[in-house]
């Protein structure tokens, strides 16, 4: 499933008023726990935010001083 912000958003809403239902995307959802939940919004966060940036490379370059 892909989930948007607004689906994030949503869920911490719910986790913040103690809810354990909540709409995503156009379902009703029903969490057992809130561990649940929290694992759920991870997923979620981490989708959304997309791929991580691979990290830059630096290649170090050395310059010989005349003596």
């Amino acid at each position: 499933m892909s989930w948007t912000q607004e689906d994030v958003d949503a869920l911490k809403g719910a986790i913040g008023k103690g809810a354990a239902s909540v709409k995503i995307g156009d379902e009703m959802v029903t969490f057992r726990t809130l561990s649940e939940m929290r694992q759920t919004l991870a997923m979620m966060e981490a989708e959304v935010a997309g791929p991580a940036r691979p990290s830059a490379q630096v290649y170090p370059q050395f310059v010989r001083r005349p003596q």
